[in-house]
């Protein structure tokens, strides 16, 4: 059997230490100052955004009340397997919360997305990247901006092979209409799409401008499910500034899943491949005011 991913047992010792502290009856407040900690270290541990100290467990674990010898070296393999989160290396560029988010695309067994604004980082090509972080003005430096292109090429390596992720993909039709980066680079991504469209672990489906209302226009999410026992699914919602959300409460993430489930009956699913190559041949067409072939289940 495979080693548990440090992404999979960070979230596996934060769900048990959360647990255990409430069966010891104590308020996050009351544990830290029992440990002499400032309130915001335990939030972090039990929210998983840093890593526990081994001597820091052991600490926690006294205090509550866990003595058991199975049970503790088992809590203490799950912190130092913890500490080796993926993509740590580009700390300088990628923040906390997105770093969480790909320590659970690392570890998924299924990812499901609703995506509303650009084509998914996974699937965006090295010009695209660069035609997306320059066109919204975030004005960072060459440097920083070859920085954070290899940070997401590396993590398109996910995707090699037939290992890995099953990926099901739902795209609003506005990203296929909206040209970034110039006709070329358009068109070069939308060729990509249609490309990873035939992968074995790739499911694309486009949701039509036509479709109307539907439970995606509040915004897009990315849903994780695990194979490994006890394993919560997990949702990340992030709108257009970068604020972010994520969750492991059932009933948020149930509702996730139902939201998806109405998208994936609503999206067109034939010949995805086909469609995706019919908008890139009609990309930079005529005059400013692109004229693209409409999205329609016929073709």
């Amino acid at each position: 059997m495979s080693t548990p991913s440090a992404a999979v047992q960070r979230l596996r010792l934060r769900t048990e230490l959360r647990r255990a502290r409430s069966n010891a009856g104590l308020t996050q407040r009351q544990v830290a100052v029992k440990m002499e900690w400032s309130p915001s270290k335990l939030i972090r541990i039990e929210a998983g955004e840093v890593a526990v100290t081994v001597n820091d467990l052991k600490a926690l674990l006294a205090e509550y009340g866990i003595t058991e010898r199975r049970k503790t070296e088992g809590l203490l393999e799950l912190a130092r397997g913890s500490r080796k989160m993926p993509f740590n290396e580009y700390r300088d560029v990628l923040g906390k919360e997105f770093l969480s988010f790909l320590a659970l695309e690392s570890s998924a067994s299924i990812i499901r997305g609703f995506h509303f604004f650009v084509v998914p980082g996974l699937f965006q090509t090295e010009e695209y990247m660069r035609a997306l972080v320059t066109g919204t003005g975030q004005g960072v430096s060459p440097e920083r901006l070859d920085r954070m292109v290899e940070a997401r090429l590396a993590r398109q390596e996910l995707l090699e092979g037939d290992e890995g992720a099953k990926h099901l993909v739902i795209l609003d039709e506005s990203i296929l209409r909206r040209q970034i980066g110039g006709p070329g680079v358009m068109r070069a991504q939308l060729e990509r799409l249609a490309d990873l469209a035939s992968h074995p672990r790739i499911t694309i489906q486009i949701m039509p401008f036509d479709a109307g209302a539907h439970p995606g226009i509040l915004g897009p999410f990315t849903l994780f499910e695990f194979s490994e026992d006890g394993m919560p699914d997990s949702v990340y919602l992030e709108n257009p500034r970068g604020d972010s959300f994520a969750s492991n409460d059932p009933e948020v993430t149930g509702k996730y899943i139902e939201a998806f489930l109405e998208l994936e009956d609503r999206a067109l699913d034939d010949n995805i491949g086909a469609v995706l190559r019919q908008v890139s041949e009609h990309v930079g067409e005529g005059s400013e005011d692109l004229t693209l072939p409409a999205v329609t289940e016929e073709q």
